[in-house]
């Protein structure tokens, strides 16, 4: 048996914030927990929103203590704010930062046995779903305002851990390209490129079906479409990056991901990479791993990502053409597929064992020990 987990509602287009107001109207909230980072705050981003709710003379209170890799502190604190506040729900606004750490907030506040958060990693029992969260990206990567995902960096420990469950899911998502247009190059190539990498290994993932396929390669074709103009901020790339990061988010929060994401989860809890450039660095070599365990589903992501002639090709073609292509991309928007100057010798072996222990990792097509991690680790240096 196969699940899927969507929002109840979503919201798509220029101008969508403009339906906040009246979705928390029509829901019955009183008081809203605005959740967003201080850098959107700061840059009058959040602003969009908020004008809205003072014009719908909706109350809410505003909570920033928000890393760009959310700590189990800025979760507790967030908690303690959101019972001060009085609030009935949650309005999310950010990249995966803002998101994350207010599923984590609703989770708690509705199951508040998982105060300690820690015990929230991997497929966590709540019995409750989350306070009701009206998510709006202003980044076109995560889609976790539409996944059943959330991840919190252990500061303590050195390590980021994912969470999954079902009661998190914004009740809301509302996808306004708009939004996301004033998010400079550098994090419009990260994120986007984190929006394929959510695509291409939830597509070739060991819990990949149909239904998921779907979503998966047409997550690709959009991406490959659009990100270069999204870096150039053109509206047309806005827009498909808009769109494809959340169709990505559509299939991979409900079938997994791999040892790409397991890997790039240490990176950043290491070296405070940014989690998109993480797994944009990894995926060719991380591709070209698992080629061989994929069947025919390379010559799907070469077509997609517009590399012609795919079906004249023999199986050892399509497969390094579907990694040159996706290699070209990276490159095109800015990233060097390299770790060299970040990875250190001496962390490789802590960094592959909590890559291997990682959530993500049991999804990949192949099977993999953590020799092998340390090994792709050390081909990027």
């Amino acid at each position: 048996m196969n699940r899927f987990v969507l929002n109840e509602t979503s919201y798509h287009g220029a101008g969508a914030i403009a339906v906040v107001p009246d979705e928390i109207k029509n829901r019955g909230f009183k008081k809203a927990f605005v959740a967003s980072d201080p850098d959107l705050i700061k840059f009058g981003v959040t602003a969009k929103v908020t004008d809205l709710l003072d014009a719908a003379k909706i109350p809410y209170t505003v909570y920033s203590d928000i890393k760009a890799n959310p700590t189990i502190e800025n979760v507790q604190n967030g908690v303690a704010a959101f019972k001060a506040a009085g609030a009935d729900c949650i309005v999310a606004i950010g990249g995966g930062s803002s998101m994350d750490t207010s599923k984590a907030i609703g989770i708690i506040i509705a199951n508040p046995e998982f105060e300690d958060v820690r015990s929230l990693e991997g497929v966590a029992p709540t019995k409750n779903p989350s306070v009701p969260i009206i998510a709006v990206p202003t980044t076109a990567g995560t889609a976790a305002e539409v996944t059943i995902n959330y991840v919190i960096t252990d500061v303590e420990k050195k390590r980021k851990f994912v969470c999954v469950d079902v009661h998190d899911i914004p009740v809301v998502a509302v996808v306004d390209p708009d939004m996301m247009a004033s998010m400079p190059k550098g994090l419009t190539a990260a994120t986007g490129m984190d929006a394929l990498t959510h695509a291409i290994e939830g597509y070739i993932t060991k819990g990949a079906w149909e239904l998921s396929d779907m979503f998966h390669i047409k997550a690709i074709e959009i991406i490959a479409k659009s990100l270069r103009g999204a870096v150039e901020n053109t509206k047309e790339g806005r827009e498909g990056m808009a769109l494809g990061q959340y169709v990505a988010g559509m299939g991979f929060s409900n079938v997994g991901l791999g040892v790409d994401h397991s890997m790039a989860h240490t990176l950043s809890a290491y070296y405070d990479m940014p989690h998109g450039k993480a797994c944009a660095t990894l995926l060719p070599t991380v591709m070209a791993y698992n080629a061989e365990y994929t069947g025919e589903k390379y010559r799907e992501i070469a077509r997609a990502m517009g590399v012609k002639g795919v079906d004249a090709m023999t199986q050892a073609e399509y497969r390094k053409a579907a990694v040159d292509a996706v290699q070209q991309l990276a490159e095109d928007v800015g990233i060097q597929c390299s770790l060299k100057g970040v990875l250190k010798e001496e962390d490789i072996p802590a960094l592959a064992a909590d890559a291997y222990a990682d959530a993500c990792r049991p999804g990949n097509p192949r099977e993999c020990t953590e020799a092998d991690i340390a090994a792709l680790y050390r081909s990027l240096m």
